[in-house]
């Protein structure tokens, strides 16, 4: 008995084997079929997928134009702060910047540079400024304030930055909405801020005189007992929410004060390798909302002739959207770019992404 169970211990040890060898076949096939996928990807869209050099398969502009998928010609763009490797900073008092103070002196140094421009003393300029001048003025305040940050404009197509500057294009005549973000940590040691609740106010202020906002259109997430709580679960419902209520025609203003931060990028698609994220009132407990997040929610949802703005004034924001062309305020450009810090393999695989899931089921993978 004892010899007929070693026997058949064997032989279940051998079947195991063979079934994993069968399986480790398989998986062999399936992975050769798949990068086989990835290469006609990439050899549709001019890049050399296979280097490990480092590059990121850059592709010039008009190649990138070209062969882009439909998907990725929505009309999104963001306004941030800084650049990712750089922090940003409250001013201590907005009054400085020619702004009102309705929940206290403080703000955010990018919101309260902007509005200085567009709406000092409650004013719109009295001749039109291009997105250039807006970005290099911003720098230059910035500057003079003694703060070091880059302010940034990033875009899902090449925009013309010598155009008019405008938070809502001329052709959305339709339903504009925001969604407005201010976290000012209340009680957290260290890390409680004192200007972004007076960002939200301020900003929305403007969006509603100039731009033709209406309250009911507008939801504002604040950490003053007043308002929505802007924990995560809110934050992304209310980011869903604006997405799938926006049709063709209408136009999104989103606009976020508070924390910002860098995560080790776990999926190795950001070539620094970090993950630039948000961070909720509640983040010790529920985590943050990574960049991928972002993208997932607010770029692969949006739909066809729905115009969107974010605004993002808090550290690390450069790329927190994963915007792929990027203009800086400091004077270095003339025109905007491919992000050269962009792993653009990375991106290509990203937004290809429903292509390979339908490929994959095509073929029982």
């Amino acid at each position: 008995t004892i010899h007929l169970t070693h026997i058949l211990i064997h032989l279940h040890h051998a079947t195991l084997q063979i079934q994993i060898n069968i399986m480790g076949f398989f998986n062999n096939i399936k992975a050769a079929a798949i990068e086989k996928v990835k290469e006609e990807i990439f050899a549709s869209l001019g890049l050399d997928g296979g280097d490990d050099d480092g590059d990121g398969g850059q592709m010039t502009t008009e190649q990138f134009e070209k062969s882009k998928p439909d998907e990725l010609r929505k009309d999104i763009r963001m306004i941030s702060g800084c650049q990712d490797k750089q922090t940003s900073a409250d001013v201590s008092n907005v009054s400085s910047f020619q702004l009102p103070d309705p929940a206290g002196n403080a703000g955010g140094a990018c919101t309260s540079t902007l509005l200085k421009i567009l709406y000092a003393d409650e004013q719109v300029p009295e001749e039109d400024l291009s997105f250039t001048e807006v970005l290099e003025q911003m720098r230059e305040h910035l500057s003079t304030e003694g703060y070091t940050q880059i302010p940034q404009l990033s875009s899902m197509n090449p925009i013309d930055v010598n155009h008019k500057f405008d938070l809502v294009p001329d052709t959305a005549t339709g339903t504009r909405r925001a969604v407005m973000i201010g976290i000012n940590y209340v009680g957290d040691s260290p890390g409680e801020l004192s200007g972004c609740w007076n960002d939200v106010l301020n900003m929305k202020n403007y969006i509603m005189d100039v731009h033709g906002f209406e309250e009911e259109n507008i939801v504002i997430l604040m950490d003053d007992g007043e308002n929505i709580e802007p924990n995560y679960e809110n934050i992304i419902d209310a980011y869903k929410a604006v997405v799938s209520q926006s049709e063709d025609g209408d136009a999104i203003f989103l606009h976020y004060s508070g924390h910002g931060t860098k995560l080790r990028d776990d999926n190795n698609e950001e070539a620094d390798g970090y993950d630039e994220a948000l961070c909720p009132r509640d983040f010790q407990s529920s985590g943050m909302i990574r960049d991928d997040d972002l993208y997932e929610i607010l770029v692969k949802e949006l739909r066809d002739g729905v115009h969107m703005t974010s605004l993002m004034d808090c550290c690390h924001s450069g790329s927190i959207m994963d915007l792929p062309y990027i203009f800086k305020g400091d004077g270095s450009q003339t025109e905007m770019i491919l992000d050269p810090e962009m792993n653009m393999d990375a991106f290509i695989e990203q937004i290809t992404g429903k292509l390979m899931e339908f490929l994959m089921k095509k073929l029982g993978l």
